[in-house]
């Protein structure tokens, strides 16, 4: 069992305002769920433990995007929510995860909420383009950050302070047949994750370095730390290949000989050879 002081639920919540705005604005990362955990996990005093449950949460959306104004589940709020009650009940990882879990899933209805905010803003910045006024447009595009931090800021605060009992009061109120269909559908999504990842890569060129990785961690046991440290040795291995290999010479460019010789292409190359 751990305890949360006034000081970490302040930094827990101002860093949920931040988040979701670094997420639409700069983009680097912070608002990824396994930068949520580790920041959590630092905050709490547990880093092993937010890198843990944000990890898991962060394969939950690979290959996963928000287009055309579509919203997600929120695991990065869910990571930050799921560390800091796995902390204070001292139940471990796997609880912080299944708490994660449905609070990323519920956080999708104030998503909605503060997109549909948000227009109101939309609509200002338009008329303040029509009067060409430039400092209204530049005040309302920053007020459209207040809805935004709010929809994440505020239930991260009220779970913090109310604790493990809220967010069960809070979950009790959906039915039993969508919580065990949340919780089947957090085991099957990582799975789904990676085999999206994995349409994406070049898998019939690298295949045998997933088998590779995949071997080393179900069956070796190797920790993830050493599993992406192989990675990169093969990483680096290939690279070196890569740019070691001279480019075989192709005379006339593609061109067969006679036609090249003809066009005066790639005499330059037989004349080195000679």
């Amino acid at each position: 069992m751990g305890t949360i002081s006034a000081w970490q639920i302040l930094l827990l919540t101002l860093f949920a305002f931040f988040q979701i705005n670094e997420i639409i604005t700069l983009g680097i990362g912070f608002g990824n769920p396994v930068n949520a955990g580790l920041f959590a996990g630092l905050i709490m005093g547990d880093l092993q433990l937010g890198l843990a449950v944000g990890a898991t949460l962060q394969l939950m959306i690979l290959g996963v995007g928000t287009f055309g104004g579509a919203s997600i589940p929120d695991y990065t709020t869910g990571a930050i929510v799921g560390t800091a009650i796995a902390y204070i009940s001292g139940k471990g990882i796997q609880y912080g995860i299944g708490v994660a879990i449905p609070v990323g899933l519920l956080m999708v209805q104030l998503d909605i909420l503060a997109r549909f905010t948000n227009t109101y803003f939309a609509h200002r910045i338009n008329r303040a383009i029509d009067r060409n006024d430039g400092n209204a447009v530049y005040r309302n595009s920053l007020y459209g950050a207040i809805p935004w931090g709010i929809s994440r800021a505020l239930p991260v605060f009220l779970m913090l302070v109310f604790g493990e009992a809220f967010v069960k009061n809070v979950l009790n109120y959906a039915p039993d047949w969508l919580m065990g269909g949340l919780k089947v559908a957090g085991g099957i999504l990582p799975a789904v994750g990676i085999a999206i990842l994995m349409h994406y890569l070049p898998m019939k060129k690298f295949g045998a370095y997933f088998l590779f990785g995949f071997v080393a961690a179900a069956y070796v046991k190797i920790p993830m730390l050493g599993v992406a440290l192989l990675g990169a040795g093969f990483a680096i291995n290939q690279y070196l290949k890569i740019t070691s290999t001279p480019a075989a010479p192709v005379a006339g460019n593609g061109l067969n000989p006679e036609k090249a010789k003809e066009l005066g292409v790639g005499e330059e190359i037989v004349g080195d050879e000679e």
